[in-house]
């Protein structure tokens, strides 16, 4: 055949494009597991998540064979988006407290607290992937407070691993609810706790800051 349009029924489509479909269909799977597990729990089935995200179940296990591997990529995909989140908030604010307002906002919506107890049930907490990305995350958290206390906009009882345990406590549902009940009220909380560490204090803490260090430790 020498002219007009190739018959490409049965082609095989590029590979530049089967790559393309592939990491669009894991980045829906990740996302669409992660909405699911904070939402319902961690025993959501595979055959629901792969409804959600409109892939078949061959294409599902062909990516996650087991709960384990997608709760470990979830995972990460929640780290990567709260420290892209951190980046862009201390790049773009200029006042030092509206950045760390403003990635504390964004941080609860990836809703981590929900996430916790299948993190600590199904993943290595010193696998190399987490410990690169908690290491960046933890950077640009602890820069960003800094900044924000150097300019006397936060005060300075308060560590940056008061931040991630404020979220962590927040975005964890109540024993004996659905995971996503108190979805609703995160935001009202949080800011409650972002008016108390604002500067100049209006109160005397007890204790000492949490570190981020400490954070680890504790979980």
């Amino acid at each position: 055949m020498t002219g007009g349009c190739p018959d490409l029924s049965g082609a095989r489509a590029p590979r530049g494009r089967t790559r393309a479909d592939a990491l669009r269909n894991r980045e829906r799977i990740v996302r669409t597991a992660r909405d699911m597990f904070t939402a319902h729990g961690a025993e959501v089935s595979f055959d629901e998540i792969a409804r959600g995200a409109g892939v078949g179940n061959a294409t599902l296990y062909r990516h996650f064979p087991d709960r384990a591997s997608l709760v470990h990529a979830v995972v990460l995909s929640v780290l990567d988006r709260a420290c892209a989140q951190a980046e862009r908030a201390s790049a773009e604010e200029a006042d030092p407290f509206d950045a760390v307002r403003r990635f504390v906002h964004k941080a609860a919506d990836e809703r981590t607290g929900a996430l916790c107890p299948m993190i600590k049930e199904t993943f290595d907490g010193e696998h190399p992937d987490l410990v690169i990305r908690r290491t960046r995350l933890e950077a640009t958290v602890a820069a960003m407070v800094e900044r924000a206390q150097t300019a006397g906009r936060m005060r300075h009882d308060v560590g940056a691993g008061d931040l991630m345990m404020a979220v962590g406590l927040l975005t964890r549902p109540l024993p004996g609810t659905r995971c996503d009940s108190n979805e609703s009220y995160v935001h009202r909380y949080l800011q409650l706790f972002l008016d108390g560490v604002e500067a100049p204090a209006r109160s005397e803490l007890t204790g000492t800051s949490i570190t981020l260090e400490d954070l680890r430790n504790h979980h």
